[in-house]
């Protein structure tokens, strides 16, 4: 996507719209598009957005409105607005936690026990390795302490942002997870960093959070690997398996929003048999 014409982009965009009224309109967001532009960045959502306008049927020529964002590498749920007015309540809702979102994602192991809520503030560090880069993690409110093994509350990290990730195992088969995931509050990375390092279940695909030290590929299970009909050193090219499932908007009523995975995630829940009951 980063390298087609961005009318054509537009044009995918469109095709993705799985829902529009006279104040939203929403998108099947896909795979590796950033929302925002950067260095390195040709394509991403905001330089469409005009053009992208312009080719809905009922639009005035004003530009569409981004109500929130997603990592470039999830995909899912995304809600434009027509109006700066609309976009300016869907953000404060967004803000003020009355939006519920639910994720999907499929993981590297199980998570123990296998329902529950992540409850780990999480902060910015840079990593010490022969390559200095900066990762998000945990900053836990509390220890145990080493002399008597006692629970013992810390002193919190001025940076920190508290963080809070509901999560319910739906299936588990070849030393991976299928798990439905409720971000209560909204900080970057929450959803991997919780997964990662609060339950030790990486995201499949995820190689930024699946080691702490050092920059590499995710290391996989044999019997993953096998049924993924992988080896090892392709492990890299594993997408994230990170999809925003569901959104539900109070505006005025209550929208449900629900977009389908991609057929990447769909080919993995296939090879993994990961089956569960569809609700």
């Amino acid at each position: 996507l980063q390298h087609v014409h961005p009318n054509v982009l537009a044009k995918m965009l469109k095709q993705a719209t799985v829902y529009q009224n006279e104040e939203i309109v929403v998108i099947n967001k896909p795979y590796g598009l950033p929302v925002h532009g950067g260095p390195g960045i040709k394509n991403c959502i905001t330089d469409v957005l005009p053009i992208l306008a312009k080719m809905l049927e009922n639009m005035k020529a004003e530009p569409l409105h981004l109500c929130h964002r997603l990592d470039k590498e999830t995909t899912g749920v995304m809600v434009l607005a027509r109006s700066k007015e609309a976009a300016d309540r869907i953000r404060l809702l967004f803000k003020t936690r009355q939006v519920e979102k639910i994720y999907w994602a499929i993981s590297l192991g199980e998570p123990d026990p296998t329902e529950g809520i992540v409850d780990i503030p999480i902060v910015e560090k840079e990593v010490q390795s022969h390559q200095s880069h900066y990762k998000r993690t945990l900053a836990p409110s509390y220890r145990l302490s080493p002399e008597d093994g006692k629970v013992v509350r810390i002193r919190r990290n001025r940076s920190a942002e508290s963080a809070v990730t509901r999560y319910r195992l739906l299936a588990s088969s070849a030393a991976c997870s299928l798990l439905e995931l409720q971000p209560i509050t909204g900080v970057k990375h929450q959803i991997r960093v919780h997964l990662a390092y609060g339950l030790g279940c990486p995201i499949l695909g995820d190689h930024k959070y699946s080691h702490w030290s050092k920059l590499a590929p995710q290391k996989l299970p044999k019997i993953t690997l096998k049924r993924l009909k992988l080896e090892q050193s392709k492990a890299r090219h594993v997408p994230l398996h990170l999809h925003a499932h569901r959104l539900s908007l109070p505006l005025g009523e209550r929208l449900d929003l629900v977009c389908k995975p991609p057929p990447f995630f769909h080919k993995t829940l296939k090879n993994l048999e990961l089956d569960f009951a569809k609700d």
